[in-house]
């Protein structure tokens, strides 16, 4: 060693500096990748994506290989500087040597290539490749031998190997993924992706029309109104019921009735053959799996009922779609007629409203677990029915009781700008 020239050892010292920074940071830069667009660049056949996802399908070889060449550089570069300090400080020079080297490492070959290496982990990571994958089958055997010793102690330590870097995103974890795409996906793809995570925790009884508001034809009217009621009708299917809307024989298509006025053949005869047989939803039924049947069954309307068989309320495909892409009726009273905003900022809203419209419509937080209606959640909190006047906080929301009947809510005013943070016990 005393032959070399000095600046030959400064010139291989420096180069040793960069080797490190460079296995530094591919570590950094292969770990840093996102999995999801690594896998999506492999599909459309991007050249170093594909070999950086052949290099990281064995995490263990992979680390072993950069671990390998960055601890030998080092030890390297630390026995070259020892000589360098030894020529020009003797024996002193050691620890002066061992100073500037740590310092210089941890700058140059540590934090700087990692830091720029996670920032940029796709320009750093795939060239790398170029150069881990050759090494890698160059040292093969030697990597190969520190995997197995490392998973030697790793079991005997009890310590799971099996890898779980490409582990499936869980509904929350897309759901967080989604949220955070800023302007990578349009907000209203964000929100009706979201919308599609949210329907496995929906179920048809939070969206359906309740059984007191549906709209349908008594077979034990006369013909004449129930003509009336067929061409009157906003609905394009009506279920059939005999003297109580408990007792629904079908559903039946404004269409195929329409088709049959054309032909002049309208008899109560033929109305009966149009009927068709009612599809009945078990309550509880989560949305997407409803979305799916009736995607099978080919339907467009189902009749919600619960455990013992009694009708709770109507759900169609157009109400589930609107839970995912909003609402696209062409009646805007349709949307708003239980809503009727007043000047001093307060809303007086219907008893029977749906608290998920009110939420969705007016940008609410009110509580959506328990009763679906304003009503319901109003005695649900009180446990009797109020008397008009009486005044509560639900959720933070001011209330005040306007009407009632003997047994439900008619008619609410809520005061959205008076929100308060902390709920209260009602007053009266």
């Amino acid at each position: 060693m005393d032959e070399i020239p000095l600046s030959l050892l400064f010139i291989v010292l420096a180069f040793l500096i960069v080797l490190s920074g460079f296995f530094s940071g591919s570590e950094t830069a292969l770990i840093s990748l996102n999995r999801y667009r690594l896998r999506h660049l492999v599909k459309i056949k991007h050249a170093g994506a594909i070999r950086a996802s052949r290099l990281l399908e064995r995490m263990d070889r992979l680390i072993g290989l950069i671990l390998l060449g960055n601890n030998f550089v080092n030890i390297l570069a630390s026995s070259i500087a020892t000589i360098i300090a030894l020529r020009l400080m003797g024996e002193a020079g050691i620890a002066v040597a061992t100073g500037l080297l740590t310092l210089v490492i941890l700058i140059f070959a540590e934090v700087t290539p990692k830091t720029l290496a996670a920032l940029h982990p796709e320009r750093f990571a795939f060239p790398a490749t170029f150069i881990l994958g050759p090494l890698l089958r160059l040292l093969y055997p030697v990597v190969l031998i520190i995997s197995w010793i490392t998973k030697g102690l790793m079991r005997l330590f009890r310590i799971p190997v099996e890898s779980g870097s490409m582990h499936a995103l869980s509904a929350e974890e897309l759901r967080t993924v989604v949220n955070e795409a800023g302007a990578m996906i349009p907000q209203r793809h964000q929100r009706m992706l979201i919308s599609i995570l949210d329907m496995e925790k929906i179920s048809v009884e939070d969206i359906m029309v309740p059984r007191n508001e549906v709209a349908g034809i008594d077979l034990e009217q006369d013909w004449s109104e129930i003509r009336k009621h067929l061409f009157d009708s906003q609905h394009t299917r009506l279920p059939v019921y005999r003297g109580v809307i408990d007792n629904i024989v079908g559903i039946v298509h404004a269409r195929n009735i329409l088709r049959l006025f054309l032909e002049h053949e309208l008899t109560k005869e033929h109305f009966m053959e149009a009927i068709r047989e009612p599809y009945f939803i078990p309550e509880g039924t989560p949305l997407n799996t409803q979305l799916l049947n009736f995607q099978r069954e080919r339907r467009r309307i189902g009749l919600v009922v619960d455990e013992y068989g009694d009708f709770l309320g109507l759900v169609t495909l157009e109400d589930i779609l609107e839970e995912i892409v909003g609402e696209f009726t062409t009646d805007p009273s349709y949307i708003v007629k239980d809503i009727h905003p007043q000047s001093d900022g307060s809303y007086l809203v219907d008893g029977g409203a749906s608290i998920r419209d009110l939420n969705r419509l007016l940008k609410w937080s009110l509580p959506v677990e328990g009763p679906k209606t304003l009503s319901g959640l109003i005695i649900e909190y009180l446990e009797t029915i109020p008397e008009p006047g009486t005044s509560l906080l639900i959720a933070g929301y001011p209330v005040e009781i306007v009407q009632t009947s003997s047994n439900t809510v008619k008619t609410v005013r809520i005061y959205p700008e008076l929100r308060q943070d902390t709920q209260e016990e009602p007053t009266t």
